[in-house]
């Protein structure tokens, strides 16, 4: 396996950057949106040769990578297949409702950046199924894919020991052979004063030997939904670790297209970020939103427009548990990928309209100007 390139030989001559990145960020169950966006680069006559993928945007990724056009894409998204897996998630024993407001509310009460190392191999809600349904992949891809992971630094039996100032993981990208050249002896986009005394190493690794079905169901990992993923020896969690990946798309590719994104909710996800990787995932998203981009894709407004589009959580009193919800049949959940694809494709549509810009200059940024982005 291929890993942390500044323990490797040095390379002679770092190889020419792709043309463009689209970055599939993920963060949700609408992995739908990202087909869309794709189509609507190529379309645009924009279309990406290099696909940066975290969280559920691994999914697309590997689906677009391995199907040859729009419709066969579609389609396989919206497959019996897909549905079934999704179905197919099972309650982990653990995942009862007082138990999980519990800690949720410990969680929102501290402000200690990672305090403690985490249970992430007991302390999570679903058991995945299998392996993920996806294509298999061609000899010759058309575009290059880049998966975000997370390699963990510690071990089952340390959980819950005080953190200190302890790294406890690793961002690794798993890719081909040229992003992993191009990667090469990058240091982590947290490192620095100003992100405070965090949990993520200072190194970016990469990893050439590893299918990209499995780095996909890897990303997909995200603390306390998924217990950590094994592969080659290692534990890892998903694109979470790094969700707005914007340097990593800029040292890749000349022109970068990324979503413009809503804040993280203050209840939950921030301050589960803050436990687990001891940093802001807002702070995080201002400083991303501040780069430049060449189109910025914005989907703001998804939770609004596609409020049931989606598989989502849901607490089932009665039951003492919490559920996840998916479409009660496959017709329905087929619809909902169709909406997904058409959002996806009509904010790309109107993202790669306007000129290359920061995020800070479009309309909807009230809550960003709240807050100056730290400084790199």
């Amino acid at each position: 396996m291929h890993r942390q390139a500044q323990h490797d030989p040095p390379v002679p001559s770092a190889p020419e950057k792709y043309r463009r990145c689209l970055v599939l960020s993920g963060g949700g169950f609408r992995f739908g949106i990202y087909l869309g966006m794709y189509e609507a680069a190529c379309d645009a006559g924009c279309a990406p040769d290099v696909l940066l993928a975290s969280c559920g945007g691994a999914l697309a990724a590997a689906i677009i990578q391995g199907l040859p056009d729009a419709a066969t894409r579609k389609a396989w998204l919206a497959a019996p297949a897909m549905y079934d897996f999704w179905r197919g998630l099972q309650l982990a024993p653990q995942a009862g409702i007082a138990r999980l407001l519990l800690r949720a509310g410990q969680r929102f009460a501290s402000l200690q950046p990672a305090p403690r190392v985490p249970d992430l191999f007991g302390d999570y809600l679903f058991e995945l199924p299998h392996a993920l349904p996806l294509p298999v992949p061609v000899a010759d891809p058309t575009v290059a894919v880049a998966v975000v992971g997370a390699r963990l630094l510690f071990r089952r039996d340390e959980a819950g020991q005080p953190r200190g100032q302890r790294k406890l993981f690793e961002e690794t990208v798993f890719c081909d052979t040229r992003s992993a050249a191009l990667l090469r002896g990058m240091a982590s986009p947290l490192r620095g004063a100003c992100w405070g005394t965090h949990a993520i190493a200072d190194t970016v690794a990469t990893d050439t030997s590893q299918a990209l079905a499995a780095a996909a169901c890897l990303s997909i990992v995200d603390f306390f939904y998924f217990p950590a993923f094994s592969l080659g020896g290692e534990r890892y969690i998903g694109g979470v670790v790094d969700l707005f990946p914007s340097e990593l798309a800029h040292r890749l590719a000349d022109a970068v297209v990324m979503e413009f994104k809503q804040p993280l909710d203050q209840v939950f996800a921030r301050p589960a970020w803050r436990a687990v990787l001891g940093i802001d995932g807002n702070q995080r998203l201002r400083h991303v939103h501040a780069q430049r981009a060449e189109a910025w894709v914005d989907t703001s407004d998804i939770r609004r427009v596609l409020a049931c589009q989606q598989v989502h959580k849901q607490i089932d009193w009665r039951r003492n548990r919490v559920a996840l919800r998916v479409p009660a049949d496959h017709a329905t959940y087929a619809r909902h990928i169709e909406d997904q694809w058409q959002y996806g494709y009509a904010r790309a549509t109107e993202a790669l309209r306007r000129p290359a810009t920061d995020a800070g200059t479009m309309r909807n940024v009230n809550w960003f100007n709240r807050a100056r982005p730290c400084a790199s």
